[in-house]
């Protein structure tokens, strides 16, 4: 395989590695050349030990070395952890009519960082982001460094891991000889392609629902502003259809992968005698089962929107809702009743994500990576300054 400037991307998820190798086009585009997922949970559902992972991705590194005859030396990591968080926090600057300096905005930046590392002793902070910019009470749409005013604010969100997470994962990609380039969250990488492959958006909301866990994901004026997780996913409803048919959960997964419900009055039809083949044939209607569904669908837009404290300001702002659901094939019978509950009957604009979202996405990571995003700062380090120094900064800064 030829191959002309190949990027390696590992994606580690709640449940699985992601080996992704993307390859530059003459287009100047990216296109994954390369794939891989191992599973990092074991029989009983449970995430294995950093030395297994380890171990996995060393071999599977190796397999993909090997079939592109290519030795990686850095990857770009993209991760999705139940410790991801985000703070959003307010700096000021008194100008008193002077300008407002470069030098200004990184002091802030700066000094928000320092209290974030004393407050968060126990995570890691993977980005920061300008949120919003107001001088002289007036919000600006980029930073208004040049302009002059008598009081500006901003505010700044970072988004953290826990610390012994990102020092664990630092020494498994040391010992595969491994240089880690960047670590970017994927609800962050996710996000950025919804905004680029959307003209005029830059303020949304976005809902994923996996089998055990959900999401829900706010950027703002292009910036992350809020994350919040779920420990609850869409087998509750292959569950509750389970339990009210006396039905097993795979003949469930059968009936609402291949069943047709798009057809006739369901009130009126059963579920078809083929998917009876290891049990006794059952007179249950289709309704039924979407009424069961529907009942749990309700439920979740409830708990991760509607009836949610968290997202009560967002909802008020009527904004763009973008769902993912992580099997659409298992459960294409019930996109109806997905995009009623999560629009409030259409009360807000809903789209359903596609699941080729992940390899779409990557055509823009390596930009993500090389030339940064549009709202992300990056704090520098401060030189250390003599005492005459800081008491000036004191009275003047």
């Amino acid at each position: 395989m030829k191959i002309n400037s190949p990027k390696l991307v590992i994606e580690i998820n709640k449940f699985e590695i992601y080996i992704a190798v993307i390859d530059e086009t003459l287009e100047n585009k990216f296109d994954l050349i390369y794939s891989h997922k191992t599973p990092i949970i074991d029989n009983q559902n449970k995430i294995i030990n950093f030395e297994t992972i380890y171990n996995n991705l060393k071999k599977n590194l190796f397999l993909a070395e090997q079939k592109l005859n290519f030795i990686f030396k850095e990857s770009v990591v993209i991760i999705d952890s139940f410790e991801d968080s985000l703070i959003n926090f307010s700096s000021f600057k008194k100008l008193n009519g002077s300008q407002l300096t470069k030098q200004n905005i990184t002091y802030m930046i700066n000094s928000l960082r320092s209290k974030i590392d004393e407050i968060e002793i126990n995570k890691k902070v993977i980005h920061i982001f300008n949120s919003n910019y107001i001088l002289d009470k007036k919000r600006t749409n980029n930073l208004p460094i040049g302009l002059f005013g008598n009081f500006y604010s901003q505010e700044l969100n970072f988004m953290l891991i826990n610390l012994n997470y990102y020092e664990n994962l630092v020494k498994i990609f040391k010992k595969c000889n491994l240089r880690i380039k960047k670590i970017i969250s994927k609800s962050f990488a996710e996000g950025v392609y919804l905004i680029n492959e959307n003209s005029n958006l830059d303020t949304f909301c976005r809902v994923e629902l996996n089998e055990n866990c959900s999401k829900i994901f706010f950027f703002e004026n292009f910036s992350p502003k809020f994350i919040q997780e779920f420990n609850f996913g869409t087998n509750l409803i292959v569950n509750d259809i389970s339990k009210i048919t006396n039905l097993d959960n795979q003949t469930v997964r059968s009936i609402l992968e291949k069943s047709e419900f798009s057809k006739g009055n369901l009130s009126e039809i059963d579920v078809e005698k083929q998917f009876f083949k290891e049990s006794n044939f059952k007179k249950i209607k289709k309704k039924l089962i979407i009424d069961i569904a529907a009942a749990r669908i309700k439920e979740f837009a409830e708990i991760i929107i509607f009836k949610n404290i968290n997202t009560s300001i967002f909802i008020q702002k009527k904004i763009p809702f973008f769902l993912k659901i992580d099997d659409r094939k298992q459960i294409k019978c019930l996109d109806k009743s997905y995009s009623f509950f999560f629009s409030q009957n259409n009360h807000f604009e809903l789209k359903l994500i596609d699941q080729s979202i992940k390899d779409k996405m990557y055509n823009y990571i390596n930009t993500l990576v090389q030339f940064g995003w549009k709202s992300e700062a990056v704090p520098v380090l401060q030189e250390k300054k003599s005492i005459i120094t800081r008491i000036f900064d004191l009275f003047f800064g």
